[in-house]
């Protein structure tokens, strides 16, 4: 069972190395994490961004410029679409979001002419090691879709199921989460859980064990499901929390990480690659848990 990032590093270095191409690639932290990733063997790369900055930055934190190729593109747009080319032309596995804003990297990912999208919905997938839960844990969507729809729900939900099964996680049990466990018409979130796990009951969501609707304590604490008499497989034992909406899932993704000091890790899915995404405020350490992330992912293609 995988329990924390190292051993999700672990498998990563046992599935072998993948390369990434950087957009924007003239960030120091970023960088960091791309040297520590390839120094662990988890991943290549190429650095796409201005070329002058990296160079400064990779003297300032020793890195050998010599292991990696270096585009000299110092225009964020450009160095997107550049490094999203590199994907096209088979000459990398995953992207990497550098010093550049994620609606121009994502503009570039979901241009037709890359040829990366596959109609599915683009989906945020974030991966934790909470020191309270005995195995890691997926929360989605914090980042991407705003209040989704039934459908959307759906794809959602097997977005992360792909990420978990590229953990070797065989059956994730999917927790969809709501402010409460029992299904009130006025509450549209409740319905839609309840649906969820008819369709995966029904064989329409597959790969995985779909509950809904859990409250957050009855999806994580067996004691608080077992007091409030809930029975389904699901309860206590998630392995997913769904969050109905971008607000929920981001409180509980910044709760975990500034609140209960988590380790996170973050890729986007729904697209021919991963897409590793990180946010300014996301440390080094999640940096590089993401890349180990998205290398999974490559490798489970």
């Amino acid at each position: 069972m995988i329990r924390n990032f190292t051993d999700i590093i672990n498998l990563a270095q046992k599935k072998g190395s993948k390369t990434i191409a950087v957009a924007a690639a003239h960030d120091k932290e970023v960088l960091l994490a791309v040297k520590q990733a390839n120094d662990l063997k988890i991943a290549e790369a190429v650095l796409v961004g201005d070329k002058a900055k990296i160079i400064d930055i990779a003297n300032e934190i020793s890195m050998d410029l010599d292991k990696f190729e270096v585009i000299d593109v110092p225009d964020t747009k450009e160095a997107s679409e550049k490094a999203v080319e590199l994907i096209s032309l088979g000459k990398a596995h995953i992207v990497m979001k550098g010093l550049v804003d994620t609606s121009i990297i994502l503009k570039a990912v979901l241009n037709e002419k890359a040829g990366l999208r596959t109609g599915k919905v683009l989906s945020h997938v974030a991966v934790f090691d909470v020191k309270s839960y005995e195995k890691i844990l997926f929360v989605t969507d914090a980042a991407m879709n705003i209040a989704p729809k039934l459908e959307h729900k759906k794809q959602i939900i097997e977005n992360c199921v792909k990420v978990a099964h590229a953990l070797d996680i065989e059956n994730p049990n999917v927790a969809v989460v709501c402010a409460k466990e029992k299904v009130n018409p006025k509450m549209p979130d409740t319905v839609d859980a309840k649906a969820l796990e008819d369709m995966n009951k029904s064989g329409e969501i597959t790969g995985c064990t779909v509950g809904g609707p859990f409250a957050l304590d009855n999806a994580i604490s067996l004691e608080a499901a077992k007091h409030k008499g809930i029975e389904h497989p699901v309860a206590g034992k998630a392995d997913i929390l769904m969050m109905p909406d971008i607000e929920a899932g981001n409180v509980l993704y910044k709760s975990l990480v500034f609140l209960a000091g988590a380790q996170n890790a973050g890729v986007i899915v729904g697209a021919k690659v991963p897409i590793v995404l990180t946010s300014r405020a996301d440390s080094e350490e999640a940096k590089l848990n993401s890349i180990a992330l998205g290398s999974l992912m490559a490798s489970n293609k």
